[in-house]
């Protein structure tokens, strides 16, 4: 079992920075790969960046690509979701989410691949 708590939601302005941490509980928390998923309202949960269970490998959605940067700390059973030059677009609830998984890759996958949730953390980036 893994639980997941999100955390470093706010508000900022437009060109602005936030790191978002998702902080796991779970002594198999290394053996998982983790996504940050995104959901604004009146629209479907996507899933905008994922990383493998060592670290080794980072995928991101195209829209958040060069902006947004996925990292973990198996040590510290957490991982960090760093976004710069933030756009109003970007406004959302996040959440972070954790499947087992063996493999050395990541890839983005949908929401009913992911077995573990947090409770999400809003994010709100003014113009």
């Amino acid at each position: 079992q893994v639980q997941l708590v999100e955390s470093g939601g706010g508000l900022v302005q437009a060109g602005g920075s936030l790191r978002l941490s998702c902080a796991a509980s779970g002594r198999t928390f290394s053996s998982h790969a983790v996504a940050w998923f995104r959901q604004a309202p009146g629209k479907e949960r996507d899933c905008v960046a994922a990383i493998s269970w060592s670290g080794g490998s980072t995928t991101y959605a195209d829209s958040v690509k060069g902006r947004f940067t996925i990292s973990r700390d198996n040590a510290k059973n957490t991982v960090y979701l760093q976004m710069n030059s933030l756009k109003p677009e970007d406004t959302a609830v996040y959440y972070c989410a954790a499947r087992y998984s063996g493999s050395r890759l990541s890839y983005l996958g949908g929401p009913n691949e992911y077995d573990y949730w947090g409770q999400g953390t809003q994010v709100t980036v003014s113009s």
